[in-house]
Protein backbone atom coordinates (compact mmCIF):
# COMPACT_ATOMS: atom_id res chain seq x y z
CA UNK A 1 0.00 0.00 0.00
CA UNK A 2 1.33 3.50 -1.04
CA UNK A 3 1.58 6.12 1.40
CA UNK A 4 0.12 9.47 0.38
CA UNK A 5 1.73 12.57 1.88
CA UNK A 6 0.11 16.12 2.10
CA UNK A 7 2.40 19.03 1.35
CA UNK A 8 3.64 18.97 -2.25
CA UNK A 9 1.20 16.56 -4.33
CA UNK A 10 3.66 14.44 -4.11
CA UNK A 11 3.30 10.56 -3.25
CA UNK A 12 5.77 8.00 -1.86
CA UNK A 13 7.33 5.25 -3.49
CA UNK A 14 7.71 5.47 -7.24
CA UNK A 15 4.64 5.96 -9.80
CA UNK A 16 4.09 8.48 -12.59
CA UNK A 17 6.47 11.73 -13.13
CA UNK A 18 5.71 13.78 -9.87
CA UNK A 19 4.16 17.56 -9.92
CA UNK A 20 5.03 20.57 -8.68
CA UNK A 21 1.98 21.73 -6.62
CA UNK A 22 0.47 24.85 -8.39
CA UNK A 23 0.84 27.81 -6.44
CA UNK A 24 -1.25 29.79 -4.50
CA UNK A 25 -1.51 33.54 -5.28
CA UNK A 26 -1.39 35.56 -2.03
CA UNK A 27 -4.38 37.21 -1.01
CA UNK A 28 -1.95 40.22 0.25
CA UNK A 29 -2.53 42.19 3.27
CA UNK A 30 -3.48 45.53 2.74
CA UNK A 31 -2.40 48.03 5.69
CA UNK A 32 -3.45 51.75 5.30
CA UNK A 33 -0.70 54.06 4.52
CA UNK A 34 -0.87 57.49 5.96
CA UNK A 35 -1.73 59.80 2.81
CA UNK A 36 0.83 62.43 4.23
CA UNK A 37 3.38 59.98 3.78
CA UNK A 38 2.24 58.09 0.11
CA UNK A 39 2.36 61.93 -1.01
CA UNK A 40 6.22 62.37 0.03
CA UNK A 41 9.10 62.36 -2.38
CA UNK A 42 11.59 60.15 -2.10
CA UNK A 43 14.69 61.61 -0.94
CA UNK A 44 17.88 62.09 -2.81
CA UNK A 45 21.01 60.86 -0.89
CA UNK A 46 24.67 61.39 -2.62
CA UNK A 47 26.18 58.67 -4.21
CA UNK A 48 28.25 56.40 -2.52
CA UNK A 49 31.83 56.21 -3.26
CA UNK A 50 32.72 59.78 -1.82
CA UNK A 51 35.26 58.57 0.03
CA UNK A 52 38.85 59.53 -1.30
CA UNK A 53 37.34 62.18 -3.16
CA UNK A 54 37.31 66.14 -2.83
CA UNK A 55 34.14 66.04 -0.88
CA UNK A 56 32.59 69.89 -1.01
CA UNK A 57 29.30 68.90 -1.75
CA UNK A 58 27.81 68.15 1.56
CA UNK A 59 29.53 71.14 3.55
CA UNK A 60 31.02 68.29 5.81
CA UNK A 61 34.74 69.14 7.25
CA UNK A 62 37.17 68.37 4.26
CA UNK A 63 40.13 68.32 6.91
CA UNK A 64 38.77 65.41 9.65
CA UNK A 65 38.06 65.63 13.48
CA UNK A 66 41.13 66.76 15.71
CA UNK A 67 43.43 64.04 16.72
CA UNK A 68 42.18 63.99 20.03
CA UNK A 69 38.73 62.61 19.09
CA UNK A 70 40.47 59.88 17.59
CA UNK A 71 42.53 59.15 20.82
CA UNK A 72 39.15 59.12 22.81
CA UNK A 73 37.47 56.77 20.74
CA UNK A 74 40.92 54.04 20.60
CA UNK A 75 40.41 54.25 24.70
CA UNK A 76 37.17 52.94 24.21
CA UNK A 77 36.51 49.39 25.86
CA UNK A 78 34.44 46.71 25.24
CA UNK A 79 32.46 47.05 27.83
CA UNK A 80 31.22 50.43 26.91
CA UNK A 81 29.91 49.16 23.91
CA UNK A 82 28.19 46.16 25.43
CA UNK A 83 25.87 48.32 27.86
CA UNK A 84 23.23 50.77 26.84
CA UNK A 85 24.83 54.83 26.78
CA UNK A 86 24.67 56.58 30.04
CA UNK A 87 23.94 60.06 29.78
CA UNK A 88 23.85 62.00 33.00
CA UNK A 89 27.36 62.94 33.63
CA UNK A 90 28.49 63.73 29.39
CA UNK A 91 24.96 65.90 29.67
CA UNK A 92 26.38 67.44 32.36
CA UNK A 93 29.75 68.10 30.97
CA UNK A 94 28.77 69.23 27.61
CA UNK A 95 25.99 71.23 28.73
CA UNK A 96 28.55 73.03 31.14
CA UNK A 97 30.92 74.02 27.11
CA UNK A 98 27.37 75.16 25.76
CA UNK A 99 27.01 77.38 29.09
CA UNK A 100 23.63 76.11 29.79
CA UNK A 101 21.86 73.88 31.93
CA UNK A 102 21.35 70.33 31.14
CA UNK A 103 17.95 70.55 32.00
CA UNK A 104 18.04 72.86 29.25
CA UNK A 105 19.42 70.92 26.51
CA UNK A 106 18.64 67.64 24.79
CA UNK A 107 21.01 65.44 22.48
CA UNK A 108 19.85 63.95 19.65
CA UNK A 109 20.54 61.30 16.79
CA UNK A 110 21.58 64.43 14.58
CA UNK A 111 19.41 67.77 13.74
CA UNK A 112 17.32 65.41 11.79
CA UNK A 113 15.99 63.16 15.02
CA UNK A 114 15.76 66.96 16.94
CA UNK A 115 13.57 68.02 13.67
CA UNK A 116 11.50 64.59 14.01
CA UNK A 117 11.05 64.85 17.83
CA UNK A 118 9.98 68.75 16.98
CA UNK A 119 7.26 67.81 14.94
CA UNK A 120 5.88 64.54 17.44
CA UNK A 121 5.85 67.42 20.44
CA UNK A 122 4.10 70.56 18.86
CA UNK A 123 2.43 69.20 15.65
CA UNK A 124 -0.84 67.96 15.33
CA UNK A 125 -2.38 67.36 11.30
CA UNK A 126 -3.42 69.88 9.63
CA UNK A 127 -1.51 72.87 12.06
CA UNK A 128 0.56 75.22 10.37
CA UNK A 129 4.57 75.50 9.97
CA UNK A 130 6.53 78.64 7.97
CA UNK A 131 9.58 77.89 6.06
CA UNK A 132 11.75 80.50 3.86
CA UNK A 133 13.19 78.80 1.13
CA UNK A 134 15.15 77.21 -0.20
CA UNK A 135 16.51 76.32 2.87
CA UNK A 136 17.62 73.00 4.60
CA UNK A 137 15.08 69.89 3.03
CA UNK A 138 14.40 68.08 6.12
CA UNK A 139 12.42 71.12 7.39
CA UNK A 140 9.82 70.27 4.79
CA UNK A 141 10.03 66.65 4.76
CA UNK A 142 9.00 66.27 8.73
CA UNK A 143 6.67 68.79 8.57
CA UNK A 144 4.20 66.99 5.80
CA UNK A 145 5.45 63.22 6.95
CA UNK A 146 3.61 64.89 10.27
CA UNK A 147 0.52 65.98 8.07
CA UNK A 148 1.30 70.12 8.70
CA UNK A 149 0.16 72.26 6.10
CA UNK A 150 3.13 73.97 4.90
CA UNK A 151 3.79 77.84 4.18
CA UNK A 152 6.68 79.56 2.52
CA UNK A 153 8.40 82.66 1.80
CA UNK A 154 10.80 83.20 -0.38
CA UNK A 155 14.47 84.71 -0.38
CA UNK A 156 14.95 87.46 -2.94
CA UNK A 157 17.18 86.79 -6.11
CA UNK A 158 20.06 88.42 -4.27
CA UNK A 159 19.44 85.79 -1.53
CA UNK A 160 18.11 88.47 0.62
CA UNK A 161 16.01 87.23 3.84
CA UNK A 162 12.19 87.94 3.26
CA UNK A 163 12.15 89.57 6.49
CA UNK A 164 8.86 91.68 5.86
CA UNK A 165 6.80 88.98 4.36
CA UNK A 166 7.54 86.09 7.48
CA UNK A 167 6.67 88.90 9.99
CA UNK A 168 3.07 89.42 8.03
CA UNK A 169 3.07 85.63 7.82
CA UNK A 170 3.95 84.99 11.67
CA UNK A 171 0.62 87.52 12.37
CA UNK A 172 -1.11 84.34 11.47
CA UNK A 173 0.43 82.31 13.98
CA UNK A 174 1.81 79.45 12.39
CA UNK A 175 2.87 76.70 14.78
CA UNK A 176 6.70 76.59 13.87
CA UNK A 177 9.00 78.60 12.10
CA UNK A 178 12.09 77.29 10.80
CA UNK A 179 14.72 79.44 10.33
CA UNK A 180 18.45 78.34 9.66
CA UNK A 181 21.23 80.76 10.46
CA UNK A 182 23.36 81.18 8.38
CA UNK A 183 20.90 79.63 5.90
CA UNK A 184 21.72 76.37 3.84
CA UNK A 185 22.02 76.46 0.75
CA UNK A 186 21.71 80.52 0.18
CA UNK A 187 24.59 80.85 3.14
CA UNK A 188 22.27 84.04 4.16
CA UNK A 189 23.31 85.70 7.78
CA UNK A 190 20.65 87.77 9.96
CA UNK A 191 21.56 89.50 12.31
CA UNK A 192 21.02 90.00 15.97
CA UNK A 193 18.37 92.99 15.08
CA UNK A 194 16.29 90.75 12.66
CA UNK A 195 16.09 87.74 14.79
CA UNK A 196 14.82 89.96 17.39
CA UNK A 197 12.33 91.54 15.42
CA UNK A 198 11.22 87.67 13.96
CA UNK A 199 10.71 86.29 17.99
CA UNK A 200 9.42 89.53 19.01
CA UNK A 201 6.26 89.14 16.41
CA UNK A 202 6.18 85.07 16.94
CA UNK A 203 4.41 85.39 20.04
CA UNK A 204 2.18 82.31 19.34
CA UNK A 205 4.95 80.46 17.26
CA UNK A 206 7.82 78.53 18.27
CA UNK A 207 10.98 79.71 16.26
CA UNK A 208 13.34 77.12 15.77
CA UNK A 209 17.07 78.66 14.63
CA UNK A 210 18.82 76.10 13.65
CA UNK A 211 22.77 77.17 13.92
CA UNK A 212 23.92 74.13 12.33
CA UNK A 213 27.23 76.72 10.70
CA UNK A 214 27.39 78.92 14.13
CA UNK A 215 31.22 78.21 13.98
CA UNK A 216 31.75 79.66 10.94
CA UNK A 217 29.75 82.85 11.84
CA UNK A 218 29.88 83.36 15.16
CA UNK A 219 25.91 84.55 15.66
CA UNK A 220 24.09 82.82 18.27
CA UNK A 221 20.79 83.40 19.67
CA UNK A 222 21.47 80.33 22.45
CA UNK A 223 21.64 82.83 25.54
CA UNK A 224 18.57 84.14 24.66
CA UNK A 225 16.55 80.87 25.27
CA UNK A 226 16.01 81.79 29.18
CA UNK A 227 14.24 85.13 27.77
CA UNK A 228 12.66 83.95 24.77
CA UNK A 229 10.18 80.89 26.02
CA UNK A 230 8.98 80.41 21.88
CA UNK A 231 13.09 79.94 21.16
CA UNK A 232 14.17 76.40 20.59
CA UNK A 233 18.25 76.38 19.35
CA UNK A 234 19.71 73.54 17.13
CA UNK A 235 23.33 72.44 17.02
CA UNK A 236 25.17 69.78 15.53
CA UNK A 237 28.44 68.09 15.45
CA UNK A 238 28.38 67.41 11.86
CA UNK A 239 30.34 70.20 10.53
CA UNK A 240 33.12 71.94 12.25
CA UNK A 241 33.60 69.00 14.33
CA UNK A 242 33.42 66.79 11.46
CA UNK A 243 31.84 63.88 13.19
CA UNK A 244 28.76 63.85 10.85
CA UNK A 245 29.33 59.66 11.01
CA UNK A 246 28.28 59.73 14.52
CA UNK A 247 25.07 61.55 14.10
CA UNK A 248 24.90 63.98 16.94
CA UNK A 249 23.18 66.83 17.50
CA UNK A 250 21.22 69.19 20.55
CA UNK A 251 18.42 71.05 20.70
CA UNK A 252 18.47 73.99 23.62
CA UNK A 253 15.41 75.48 24.76
CA UNK A 254 13.86 76.92 27.99
CA UNK A 255 12.89 73.93 30.78
CA UNK A 256 9.62 74.46 30.00
CA UNK A 257 9.89 73.60 26.51
CA UNK A 258 12.47 71.45 26.63
CA UNK A 259 10.17 69.06 29.03
CA UNK A 260 7.60 67.77 26.74
CA UNK A 261 10.25 67.27 24.03
CA UNK A 262 11.60 65.03 26.21
CA UNK A 263 9.18 63.06 27.38
CA UNK A 264 8.33 62.47 23.16
CA UNK A 265 12.18 61.55 23.10
CA UNK A 266 13.42 57.92 22.84
CA UNK A 267 15.56 56.85 26.00
CA UNK A 268 18.96 55.96 23.94
CA UNK A 269 18.87 58.62 20.93
CA UNK A 270 22.51 58.88 21.36
CA UNK A 271 25.01 56.32 20.92
CA UNK A 272 28.19 55.70 23.65
CA UNK A 273 30.93 56.38 20.95
CA UNK A 274 29.17 59.71 19.66
CA UNK A 275 29.59 61.19 23.42
CA UNK A 276 32.94 60.03 23.52
CA UNK A 277 34.09 62.01 20.82
CA UNK A 278 32.01 65.17 20.90
CA UNK A 279 33.26 65.80 24.55
CA UNK A 280 37.00 65.32 22.90
CA UNK A 281 35.81 67.67 20.15
CA UNK A 282 34.75 70.15 22.38
CA UNK A 283 37.78 70.08 24.61
CA UNK A 284 39.97 70.65 21.67
CA UNK A 285 39.49 74.40 20.87
CA UNK A 286 42.75 75.04 19.19
CA UNK A 287 42.32 72.61 16.18
CA UNK A 288 38.63 73.99 16.17
CA UNK A 289 39.77 77.39 16.10
CA UNK A 290 42.48 76.72 13.62
CA UNK A 291 40.06 74.56 11.50
CA UNK A 292 37.57 77.40 11.16
CA UNK A 293 40.06 80.11 10.44
CA UNK A 294 41.39 78.14 7.53
CA UNK A 295 38.31 77.59 6.28
CA UNK A 296 37.41 81.69 6.33
CA UNK A 297 40.39 82.49 4.62
CA UNK A 298 39.44 79.43 1.76
CA UNK A 299 35.88 81.42 1.75
CA UNK A 300 37.40 84.24 1.09
CA UNK A 301 40.01 82.81 -1.37
CA UNK A 302 36.84 80.80 -3.17
CA UNK A 303 34.73 83.74 -3.67
CA UNK A 304 37.24 86.29 -5.12
CA UNK A 305 38.46 83.16 -8.00
CA UNK A 306 34.69 82.17 -8.67
CA UNK A 307 34.29 85.90 -9.79
CA UNK A 308 37.55 86.10 -11.45
CA UNK A 309 36.20 83.25 -13.40
CA UNK A 310 32.61 85.02 -13.96
CA UNK A 311 30.45 83.47 -11.74
CA UNK A 312 28.12 85.82 -9.35
CA UNK A 313 29.04 84.70 -5.84
CA UNK A 314 26.34 85.76 -2.78
CA UNK A 315 27.50 86.14 0.81
CA UNK A 316 27.69 83.38 2.64
CA UNK A 317 28.02 83.06 6.87
CA UNK A 318 28.69 79.31 6.39
CA UNK A 319 31.66 77.22 5.68
CA UNK A 320 30.20 76.87 2.08
CA UNK A 321 29.04 79.27 -0.80
CA UNK A 322 26.23 79.44 -3.57
CA UNK A 323 27.39 80.71 -7.00
CA UNK A 324 25.14 81.11 -10.00
CA UNK A 325 27.36 79.91 -12.77
CA UNK A 326 24.34 80.33 -15.65
CA UNK A 327 23.58 77.96 -18.36
CA UNK A 328 26.00 74.58 -18.30
CA UNK A 329 26.51 74.67 -14.89
CA UNK A 330 25.15 70.93 -14.67
CA UNK A 331 27.82 70.21 -16.75
CA UNK A 332 30.46 71.65 -15.27
CA UNK A 333 29.00 69.70 -11.91
CA UNK A 334 29.34 66.36 -13.99
CA UNK A 335 33.26 66.91 -15.45
CA UNK A 336 34.56 67.90 -12.26
CA UNK A 337 32.73 64.46 -10.63
CA UNK A 338 34.55 62.69 -13.61
CA UNK A 339 37.86 64.54 -11.86
CA UNK A 340 37.06 63.16 -8.15
CA UNK A 341 35.79 66.61 -7.53
CA UNK A 342 32.61 66.60 -5.94
CA UNK A 343 30.00 69.69 -5.93
CA UNK A 344 25.86 70.04 -5.46
CA UNK A 345 24.12 71.18 -8.11
CA UNK A 346 21.17 73.01 -6.63
CA UNK A 347 19.31 73.94 -9.80
CA UNK A 348 15.91 72.25 -8.43
CA UNK A 349 15.84 75.14 -5.78
CA UNK A 350 15.74 77.64 -8.29
CA UNK A 351 14.04 76.39 -11.46
CA UNK A 352 17.36 76.55 -13.58
CA UNK A 353 20.34 75.58 -14.29
CA UNK A 354 23.30 77.63 -12.84
CA UNK A 355 23.51 77.66 -8.86
CA UNK A 356 25.73 75.47 -7.22
CA UNK A 357 26.95 75.25 -3.53
CA UNK A 358 30.61 74.62 -2.51
CA UNK A 359 31.94 74.04 0.36
CA UNK A 360 34.57 75.86 1.77
CA UNK A 361 37.58 73.28 2.37
CA UNK A 362 41.12 74.11 3.01
CA UNK A 363 42.93 76.79 0.79
CA UNK A 364 44.63 74.16 -0.79
CA UNK A 365 41.58 71.88 -1.84
CA UNK A 366 40.19 75.20 -2.96
CA UNK A 367 43.53 75.80 -4.83
CA UNK A 368 42.44 72.41 -6.96
CA UNK A 369 38.97 73.49 -6.95
CA UNK A 370 39.74 76.90 -8.79
CA UNK A 371 41.96 75.32 -11.07
CA UNK A 372 39.58 72.72 -12.19
CA UNK A 373 37.05 74.89 -13.15
CA UNK A 374 39.40 77.33 -14.70
CA UNK A 375 40.58 74.24 -17.08
CA UNK A 376 37.06 72.96 -17.66
CA UNK A 377 34.74 76.43 -17.50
Amino acid sequence: MKTEFSGRGRKSGGGPKHRRAKPQRSKGVFIRVRPAVKALAAYAAPEEGRAGKLRLDFNENTLGCSPAVLRALRRVDAELLAVYPEYEAATRRLARQFRVRPSEMLLTNGVDDALRMLMETFIEPGDTVLIPEPTFSMYRFFAEVAGARVETVRYDNAMKFPLEETLRALKRSPRILFLANPNNPTGTLLDHKALAQILEAARRTLVLVDEAYFEFSGVTVLPWIRSRTNLVVARTFSKAAALAALRLGALFACEDLADPMRRAHTPYPVNALALVAAEAALGDRKFLRAYVSQVRDSRWQLARGLERLGARVFPSGGNFLLADFGAGASRLVRRLAQRGILLRDRKDDFGRDGFVRITAGTPTQTKRLLQAIEEIW
